[in-house]
């Protein structure tokens, strides 16, 4: 029999559970997920960078980890909640177990408890500080120093690359600017032949353009987007001289640097069926999300960009456009690990808006 561990919210609600992953306990803001498959992509996202992730499907690890799916070599979240966690996973490409994986990258964890409550409590009161401990006693003391947490605001810079490096392609050049990207993003540019270079979080829109790119991506990442003024500066900077496309939290930073503003959601989306509808054509996608912020559809009326998407499910802005320069972004995950494929073709569309302004610039210089 597993020993106990419990589930500390700073309202002084406590789950009782067992205990799942490392010893070493943590405190962190707790969200959910959807998703009923791609647990590893999941916890090895570092857009959950500081957080302790419920997931709502009830049974966790049950075809194990690989050496192949993670979306980052490290991942960075502060713990799990599961409702149970499968100790003898089955399938051909398992290496290791949920369990053996959490407690090797030092991730706490519980099992046992109601994850349909939790979700039920997160909904209704928003996203709240949570943290772990095997002992009854400590409860009163943890539920008084998690009302004092601080959640942290650095959380960009503690995942993103620390130098550049490079991903061969064979055609079109690619600048991925690291804000905590997940590693399908490479590997979906690869697939279309970009030479891809992944950059740190605050490289310069200078530093950018001497690299002289075909293009530049602007990935995933945790937290806040008003935490990341330089990437702002650098979007700013390459605006109009070099395409680029935004997933995510680079979606977010796109917005803010053209005078929108962006807002906290009461429990986010996360999961990996959220319907999006292209107003273009009207079709609607299922998409993979993760993201606590969005932008504010109002603040977008004041600029140059145009909203291309929206969420149906709360009408949220999932996608932009500028009216005149070659740049878009989306609030989704078009590279979907774990989920859908339906938004794969937006790498299409960055890999011919890229191709169309190399063929303007050639002809603007052999006309000059």
């Amino acid at each position: 029999m597993l020993a106990k561990r419990y589930l500390v919210f700073e309202d002084g609600s406590i789950y009782e559970g067992r205990k799942l992953g490392s010893d070493h306990l943590t405190k962190g803001e707790i969200v959910f997920n959807t998703a009923m498959t791609g647990y590893q992509e999941t916890i090895s996202d570092p857009s959950y960078t500081g957080q302790i992730i419920t997931f709502t499907y009830p049974l966790i690890g049950n075809y194990g980890i690989n050496r192949d799916d993670f979306e980052s070599l490290v991942p960075t979240l502060n713990g799990v909640v599961v409702k149970e966690a499968s100790t003898h996973p089955s399938n051909f490409r398992k290496q290791k177990t949920f369990d053996a994986v959490l407690k090797e990258f030092d991730i706490p964890g519980i099992s046992g408890v109601d994850t349909r409550s939790i979700t039920r409590k997160i909904r209704q009161h928003g996203v709240l500080k949570a943290g772990f401990t095997d002992h009854a006693e400590d409860i009163p003391e943890l539920v008084e120093s998690l009302k004092h947490f601080e959640l942290s605001r650095d959380e960009v810079p503690t995942v993103s690359t620390k130098s550049p490096y490079v991903s061969t392609g064979f055609d079109l050049s690619v600048v991925l600017v690291d804000f905590g990207k997940k590693q399908n993003i490479v590997r979906e540019l690869n697939a279309r032949g970009c030479n891809v270079t992944v950059v740190p979080y605050n490289t310069s829109a200078e530093e950018i353009i001497r690299m002289a790119p075909d293009g530049v991506m602007l990935s995933n990442g945790p937290g806040d987007p008003e935490d990341v003024p330089e990437a702002i500066e650098m979007i700013k900077g390459i605006l109009g001289k070099i395409p680029f496309f935004g997933i995510c939290l680079g979606h977010q930073l796109f917005a803010l640097s053209q005078g929108a503003t962006s807002f906290k959601m009461k429990f986010g989306h996360r999961g990996a069926n959220h319907p999006v509808k292209d107003l273009a054509t009207g079709k609607v996608a299922l998409t993979s999300q993760n993201h606590g912020y969005a932008i504010d559809a109002d603040s977008v009326e004041q600029t140059d960009l145009e909203v291309t998407h929206i969420a149906l499910n709360d009408q949220t802005v999932e996608g932009l456009k500028h009216k005149t320069l070659p740049a878009f972004s989306v609030q989704y995950h078009p590279e979907a690990c774990p989920g859908p494929t339906d938004s794969n073709y937006l790498f299409d569309q960055f890999v011919s808006m890229m191709n169309e302004f190399k063929a303007n610039e050639k002809e603007r210089y052999t006309n000059a």
